[in-house]
């Protein structure tokens, strides 16, 4: 087991790698780009995610339909994690692995917004939702851990930070979401 010096450490290189990162620092300001112009049609902004993931989920829910830093009106943000009802009634009674993709079919608008998080890009759920997305063309966008995993390739807009470490993903998808709700507030 690490110390926890040693996870410090860690955490820091993976930080260092993330501020060098220019790519995925253009993708994030694209990524802004795209849920400002959304929010500002009204459109829905909807996030989902498992696990930790799902608190993220409504952690930016939180953040952007009550406020950041900021006060301004309510964002029209949707958290498909967040609806214990809704998810296992369907789950029970069809499939976990649709949960999120019936929800995108319920709340999707074309030109929205799915703000999908995996930390290894391979949850069988985010990917049918994903899928869902596309169909009705909804724009798409993943926080994943290094590579993707299968999202790669599958969505809009590949926010995939330099580590394959569940908790360390974790931290800086904290850091990636914290920043665009704060990008989203000053536009």
């Amino acid at each position: 087991m690490k110390s926890l010096k040693e996870q410090l450490i860690e955490a820091k290189s993976n930080m260092e790698k993330l501020i060098e990162n220019v790519e995925l620092e253009r993708k994030v300001m694209q990524a802004v780009e795209l849920i400002d112009s959304i929010l500002k049609k009204n459109l829905p902004l909807m996030v989902c995610g498992n696990g930790g993931s799902a608190s993220d989920s409504m952690h930016i829910a939180g953040e952007l339909v009550g406020r950041f830093l900021k006060e301004r009106k309510a964002l029209n943000v949707i958290c498909l994690s967040s609806n214990p009802a809704v998810i296992t009634a369907w789950a029970n009674d069809y499939s976990y692995e649709t949960i999120f993709a019936r929800q995108v079919e319920a709340y999707g608008k074309q030109g929205g917004v799915l703000l999908a998080i995996s930390t290894s890009g391979n949850s069988k759920n985010i990917l049918a939702a994903v899928e869902m997305a596309k169909s009705l063309n909804v724009n798409t966008i993943a926080l994943t851990g290094e590579s993707g995993g299968k999202l790669a390739g599958q969505v809009d807009f590949l926010l995939d930070v330099p580590s394959k470490h569940t908790p360390r993903i974790q931290e800086m998808h904290i850091m990636l979401y914290h920043y665009i709700c704060e990008r989203l507030e000053e536009l």
